[in-house]
């Protein structure tokens, strides 16, 4: 229960701030989603410093963990919110921006995460 709750309590953090950055970052509708992107960029390398400490010191499981990279990392990023923009862009024939955008966002996640590991492992 303990566990669900530190989920649950991340998770609604993570969403408000996912909410704050698209506030902050409004895009007007029909064009690219910034906003969206750099909460999941960020979410990434969170989530890849996250994993390089739970790694290095053996806590996946920790409460931390769970806070942070489940619940928090879960509710910041977004692939629902990224798949609905790419189908608007398909929908509307926009299809240099549903390949930029896609491939910006899949190529950016990874580096992120990997640049969020690397510092881990660099620093500690």
């Amino acid at each position: 229960m303990k566990n669900i709750l530190l989920v649950f309590l991340g998770g609604g953090i993570g969403s408000i701030v996912r909410f704050l950055i698209g506030k902050f970052i409004q895009v007007p509708r029909n064009s690219f989603p910034w906003s969206t992107m750099l909460a999941n960029f960020v979410g990434c390398f969170l989530i890849g410093l996250l994993i390089g400490w739970a790694l290095k010191n053996g806590t996946e499981r920790s409460d931390i963990y769970l806070f942070a990279a489940v619940g928090f990392c879960g509710g910041l990023t977004t692939f629902s919110t990224f798949s609905m923009e790419n189908l608007f862009f398909l929908r509307t024939g926009d299809f240099g921006s549903f390949i930029g955008y896609t491939l910006l966002s899949i190529l950016g996640g990874l580096l992120f995460v990997g640049l969020g590991h690397l510092l881990i492992k660099l620093l500690f």
